[in-house]
């Protein structure tokens, strides 16, 4: 039988994977999703039915290219992805909360964040397919819906980088106080996934940890066509 969606989460060497997110603001999880999958996703993204909306990045400055939100009911394969990968990523925020000494505090499944969310008004789902052609890039940001926002979020690759693309690296820029930032450039094979922060981290300073706050984006595609799923565990308004 082949491996599921959610036994390769499973699989994931979770314990490296919160190092690295303590570490660097993001860690690689390898490949989760096969060739056959990346391409069902990206042969979705012709169709209307499956999405909520479509937005145009050029149209509201956010960079050049667009990216469609994905309606109720997700695909099977993404709702597999947030159910899977809730619960460890939930264990690590609760520590990043206690260590920056915050009060937020993440329930184990992700049933009971949708339940904070609903109470706070966010019911729209926020998954996403995003699209780049050759020109096309993503200005930095952060992907926050409104008063509840889970302090980590997914990207999953699904074309292949010098095949179906070139340039186009994922990068997250951390702003660090009375410092200069600092830039990582991340390269994801297709099927990868890379888990990071969505707005803040915490950071070890010489009197404990303070905030880093984390905005990402896409550098410019030279060629090609560029297709990624974003996983994003809070709903929006």
């Amino acid at each position: 039988m082949p491996i599921s969606t959610g036994e390769r989460l499973k699989n994931v060497n979770w314990e490296a994977a919160e190092a690295s997110l303590w570490e660097f603001g993001y860690a690689k999880l390898g490949a989760i999703l096969t060739p056959d999958e990346c391409n069902h996703l990206i042969q979705l993204y012709g169709q209307d039915d499956p999405f909520r909306s479509r937005i145009d990045m050029a149209r509201y400055r956010f960079g050049v290219g667009d990216y469609k939100y994905f309606a109720d009911p997700l695909p099977d394969m993404v709702v597999e992805i947030r159910r899977q990968s809730y619960p460890p990523l939930a264990r690590i925020a609760n520590a990043w909360m206690e260590a920056l000494g915050l009060g937020a505090r993440y329930p184990a499944n992700l049933g009971g964040l949708q339940e904070i969310c609903r109470a706070a008004g966010q019911t729209k789902p926020t998954p996403l397919l995003l699209h780049y052609e050759a020109g096309g890039y993503n200005c930095l940001h952060q992907d926050l819906y409104g008063d509840v926002a889970f302090p980590m979020q997914m990207v999953c690759f699904l074309s292949e980088p010098d095949q179906d693309y070139s340039g186009g690296d994922f990068l997250l820029v951390e702003q660090r106080p009375r410092a200069q930032s600092v830039g990582e450039a991340v390269r994801g094979r297709k099927g990868e996934a890379v888990v990071f922060t969505t707005r803040y981290r915490p950071v070890k300073g010489s009197r404990g940890y303070y905030r880093g706050d984390v905005k990402h984006g896409v550098s410019r595609v030279l060629s090609g066509a560029r297709y990624t799923l974003g996983v994003i565990f809070h709903d929006a308004k």
